[in-house]
C-alpha cells in the first residue's frame, strides 16, 4: 500500500493522537508518543518524523534509538558506516557546533513491503544556524529502508543528499 504524507499539511490541519501540533508548527510529544518511543515507533512515518524531530532538537540519544544496530548511513555519496559510527565520527561533533536546525516543507512518501519492511522517500529544505553565527540553507532528499520487529519500526538504511538552495 502506498501512503503519501505531507507532514506540514497534516500539522497545519489538525493534531492526531500520535502527533500533536505546537505553535511553532513542529511535532510535539504527547503521552501516546512517549509510550510508542519507549517500545519503538508505531509506523514507518513516525520513525522518520521522529528522526527529523530529534535532529531539530539536537538530541543524539533520541536519534540513536530510531536506528537498528546494523543500520548503514550514506550521506552525499559517501558510506558513513553504522549509525553509531556516523554519530561518533560525524554527526555528534557537528551537533556541538549547531545552534538550531530547522526543516522546512518536509514531505514523506512511504511504500510498504509486507508487514515488516517499508521504504521511505523524503524531500525537504533545511536551515542550520551555527554557534559562530553562520547559517546554512540547503535543499535535500533522503531514502530509507525501515524494518519492523517487536521493538517497532527502526531505520535500517538511510541515504541522504543535499545541495545549496538557489
Amino acid at each position: 500500500m502506498r501512503i503519501l504524507t505531507m507532514l506540514m499539511m497534516a500539522q497545519a490541519t489538525a493534531a492526531t493522537p500520535a502527533l500533536a501540533q505546537d505553535h511553532s508548527g513542529h511535532a510535539a510529544h504527547t503521552p501516546q508518543q512517549a509510550e510508542v518511543a519507549a517500545v519503538g515507533q508505531a509506523t514507518p512515518e513516525e520513525a522518520l518524523i521522529s528522526f527529523r524531530s530529534a535532529l531539530e532538537g539536537l538530541d543524539g540519544a533520541a536519534m540513536t534509538r530510531l536506528f537498528a544496530d546494523e543500520a548503514v548511513i550514506v550521506e552525499n555519496g559517501k558510506a558513513q558506516g553504522t549509525f553509531a559510527e556516523y554519530f561518533e565520527h560525524h554527526l555528534g561533533p557537528e551537533l556541538k557546533a549547531i545552534k538550531s536546525f530547522r526543516f522546512i516543507e518536509p514531505t514523506i512518501d512511504i511504500v510498504r513491503q509486507g508487514e515488516h519492511m517499508a521504504m521511505g522517500m523524503e524531500t525537504y529544505r533545511y536551515r542550520i544556524e551555527l554557534a559562530d553565527g553562520r547559517a546554512i540553507e540547503r535543499r535535500g532528499s533522503a531514502t530509507s529502508v525501515l524494518m519492523h520487529d517487536a521493538a517497532g519500526w527502526k531505520i535500517l538504511r538511510y541515504h541522504s543528499s543535499s545541495r545549496p538552495v538557489s
